[in-house]
């Protein structure tokens, strides 16, 4: 991968505790594609389309008219290394200055829109100061991951001491840059039953892979598939914003799939995988052959095994069906969430201010206590408390109540009986790969796929990217480990796709996952599990501090900053 990592250092692990930032509203890809979807029937289920068509794209050379030009400083107003943002006609550009250049970017993180300026600048890259994105100073181009598109880069020039920035008014307006794709020249009529490449699933590996393949000059089909309704979004934010509708949540429109010739097949199973025939087989029979197959099925979520676990109001949240429901069963009621997780207390939070009470049921004696630690655990527990979050902890459900087939108390094996109109699960997934238990493609003894560094399986031609996979962590000494985090399956899919087309790159990237809750955003990065110890610095009270995590012979580290 390369981009804004270099070697790793001892220091593998970073969390900041901050004042949380607005989301970028969904800004809309411009679309003009105009050709008719196709489609194959599978048991009358229509399956989503494959069109010809490209997203219309800014000229490269826009007129006069079109542009805006105007002096932003002098030169001697940065130093070398030094960033600025600064007013340019129509909107806002980032000015960088390094090793003695000038370069002018988009201001915003294309992710979410966060302002770039407070990023940080290094090795010719600047990284987003929310979620860790970067960028290439030189090109604007998106190296490492959360995130789809790429910044404008603008014109710099310099005349009389004055830095000159050149930009067009749309991309000063549209603030992100698709990357430059390859139109698929393979149409699929007359070959339905065959494809060059699948790509089982449609989260961030999924599409990641297939958007790079068209980046890299790919032409041929692309065929992604999904158990969901929808087409790809954006899953982290189910449990995060559980009033957020699809169309909002998605991470592209329609149009685009069509522009780009990405054909996505929804609420489609695979349930056998023929690799030596190189075909797979749906539930609903329908057959397809590939040359080059990336599996990226993710998880499944766990469920209790308690008495009355067949209830009425007991969800997962798996879709955005699932999180709408939620809200509306739970405002003015009682809410209780089973597990104190990173998913089970962000519904936890996002429920304070809808329901009339919400209860937190969890085995361990703090939230978070294998991945944050004790310490750290308690503080967080406290101020869920002070926002009337009620724990019951070291105790399991052992029993669902139901009225009329409507869950109406939660029994725990504490002998507590806890009133509730909705039950939301959060005590973890596994992966979904029992279709494959079947086909030669390995497996490990918990179901996840082994890959080596370039994401392949034991299998020639088929990859695998995503929650369901364990592969090595280049600064663990190549341990094998599984991190499910979605910028660590963007990373993946990339990975995937390069090799696709026999790149044979490698994946380093450093795993990363934010959460917000109350105010506050918790920022992670690194692989600690299994720490020893936990040093605190700062004051951990008030969420102002640095925790180093510790295990012999390594060292990982947590941070902390707010008010």
């Amino acid at each position: 991968m390369g981009g804004c990592f270099s070697k790793p250092k001892p220091v593998e692990l970073k969390i900041e505790v901050v004042l949380p930032e607005k989301e970028r509203g969904k800004e809309e890809l411009l679309a003009g594609g105009k050709g008719s979807p196709r489609a194959y029937q599978g048991n009358g289920t229509a399956r989503h389309f494959h069109a010809d068509e490209r997203l219309p794209a800014p000229h490269p050379y826009p007129s006069a008219q079109d542009c805006v030009e105007a002096a932003v400083c002098h030169v001697k107003d940065l130093e070398n290394g030094q960033m600025r943002e600064v007013e340019l006609g129509w909107g806002k550009v980032l000015l960088v200055k390094d090793n003695g250049e000038f370069h002018a970017l988009g201001h915003k993180c294309p992710h979410y829109g966060a302002p770039l300026v407070k990023g940080v600048l290094s090795r010719g890259r600047v990284r987003c100061p929310w979620h860790g994105a970067c960028f290439n100073i030189s090109t604007g181009d998106l190296e490492d991951f959360p995130g789809l598109d790429s910044l404008h880069k603008f014109q710099v020039k310099i005349e009389k001491e004055k830095v000159y920035v050149r930009a067009s008014k749309q991309a000063l307006q549209l603030q992100r840059r698709t990357k430059v794709m390859a139109k698929c020249i393979s149409p699929s009529a007359g070959h339905s039953s065959s494809t060059n490449v699948l790509i089982v699933g449609a989260g961030a590996a999924g599409l990641v892979c297939a958007e790079t393949l068209r980046q890299e000059g790919f032409s041929d089909r692309i065929v992604l598939c999904t158990l969901d309704r929808h087409l790809p979004y954006d899953r982290p934010k189910l449990s995060k914003s559980l009033d957020a509708q699809p169309e909002q949540l998605a991470l592209r429109p329609k149009e685009f799939f069509r522009a780009y010739g990405i054909e996505v097949l929804t609420e489609a199973q695979v349930v056998t995988v023929d690799v030596r025939n190189k075909k797979v087989v749906f539930k609903d029979g329908f057959k397809l052959e590939y040359s080059k197959l990336l599996l990226a099925p993710g998880s499944s979520p766990k469920t209790l095994s308690c008495k009355g676990k067949e209830v009425e109001n007991v969800f997962t949240i798996r879709t955005p069906e699932d999180a709408n429901r939620v809200v509306r069963l739970a405002r003015g009621r009682n809410a209780v969430v089973v597990g104190a997780g990173f998913l089970g207390m962000e519904v936890a939070a996002y429920l304070t201010e809808k329901a009339h009470s919400v209860s937190v049921v969890e085995l361990e004696e703090t939230p978070f206590r294998r991945f944050l630690g004790e310490r750290v655990g308690r503080v967080l527990m406290k101020m869920f408390e002070n926002n009337r979050v009620k724990f019951y902890m070291q105790t399991e459900v052992s029993e669902l109540r139901a009225q009329e087939g409507k869950l109406k108390e939660v029994v725990l094996k504490s002998s507590k009986v806890v009133r509730a109109d909705v039950c939301v699960v959060g005590i973890g997934a596994v992966p979904a790969t029992g279709f494959l238990r079947q086909s030669s493609i390995n497996l490990d003894s918990r179901g996840f796929i082994p890959v080596n560094k370039m994401m392949q399986t034991n299998v020639p031609g088929v990859f695998a990217a995503g929650d369901a996979v364990t592969f090595p962590l280049a600064w663990r000494n190549n341990r094998k480990v599984n991190i499910p985090h979605w910028q660590m399956a963007h990373a993946q899919g990339r990975v995937a796709a390069q090799n696709m087309l026999a790149q044979e790159a490698e994946i380093s990237t450093v795993p990363y996952l934010w959460t917000a809750m109350f105010g506050k955003s918790l920022r992670y990065a690194g692989y600690g599990e299994g720490f020893d110890d936990v040093i605190i610095q700062g004051d951990l009270e008030e969420l102002k501090f640095v925790a180093f995590y510790t295990k012999t012979g390594d060292m990982s580290w947590l941070t902390g900053k707010g008010s």
